[in-house]
């Protein structure tokens, strides 16, 4: 019967091992898979080797998108070595002594290696000059303070006075709970720097990005003259759980995605991560193209 028994494996005995041992059992009993070699897909959740996520970092499981910082959709979108940046490093500051506040943001600082959530600056698309902002979501999770705020209205006024286009990627959970009314301010802000460059007659795209949640939403977001998406994007102002709380309704599945909000006319289009470029040129082409000014 002790054939059907498990075996024992064998103990041993470190300490009595010479030194050369000791440095083998301590190498063997390191994880042997580097890290950052694979990455969980937040769309159908499978885990994916890294190198099959390919060039515009896409779940070859279920065609679903990574996101993105904010230089890498600004090297996707941009003429190559054409973007210069504004307000670099501009950085917030603490107007309410919220706790740990400046650490924070230093860490976040160092983390992203951008100031604040949105990186702004002017570029060439298809060769047509053109404003560009793009908010990144690894900063605080895109949120709104007061740097992205004065970000945004310096690249519209700057855009205004000098006739260009301006083409927005959106990318936050709201405004910034850590400078409380004043980032509810840049809402009003940036939405009345908008409205002063629409009514010189000049071009303004937003593309939606997962996810375009809270204050943004409510905002510029929603402002522009053409509103693109990628697609599978959450959109939304309030929570899913805070809404069906509210009205007493359960809300449908897809609702809050940029495929919902494109059938009930919130949307324009939704394109492709790497049709998008090619979109925006001709959109471009269209209205600031051959000699016409934007």
């Amino acid at each position: 019967m002790n054939l059907f028994k498990k075996k024992k494996y064998v103990s041993v005995n470190v300490e009595s091992a010479n030194t050369e041992d000791k440095n083998v059992f301590a190498t063997v009993s390191q994880p042997s898979v580097p890290d950052g070699m694979w990455v969980k897909c937040q769309n159908c959740g499978k885990i994916i080797y890294k190198k099959e996520v390919g060039e515009f970092r896409t779940c070859p499981e279920c065609g679903g998108y990574f996101r993105l910082k904010a230089h890498t959709r600004v090297e996707f979108v941009a003429d190559e070595e054409t973007f210069v940046e504004f307000n670099a490093d501009m950085t917030a500051k603490n107007p309410l002594n919220y706790p740990d506040y400046e650490t924070k943001i230093e860490k976040m600082r160092q983390k992203t290696d951008i100031s604040d959530a949105v990186v702004t600056g002017k570029c060439r698309i298809g060769g047509i000059e053109t404003v560009l902002c793009v908010m990144d979501s690894g900063f605080i999770m895109g949120s709104m303070g007061s740097v992205v705020g004065e970000k945004i209205t310096r690249a519209f006024e700057y855009a205004t006075e000098n006739k260009l286009p301006v083409i927005i990627f959106t990318a936050s959970g709201g405004a910034r709970m850590q400078e409380g009314i004043i980032s509810l301010m840049q809402m009003a802000k940036v939405s009345a720097a908008a409205a002063r460059h629409s009514e010189k007659g000049l071009l303004y795209i937003t593309v939606l990005t997962d996810p375009t949640t809270g204050g943004v939403t409510a905002s510029f977001a929603m402002l522009g003259d053409i509103i693109l998406s990628e697609p599978k994007a959450l959109i939304g102002f309030a929570g899913r759980r805070v809404i069906e709380q509210t009205i007493k309704q359960k809300l449908p599945d897809e609702f809050q995605t940029a495929e919902f909000l494109l059938e009930h006319g919130f949307v324009d289009k939704i394109v492709n991560r790497e049709d998008m470029k090619d979109v925006l040129i001709k959109i471009l082409n269209i209205h600031c193209g051959k000699g016409s000014e934007c």
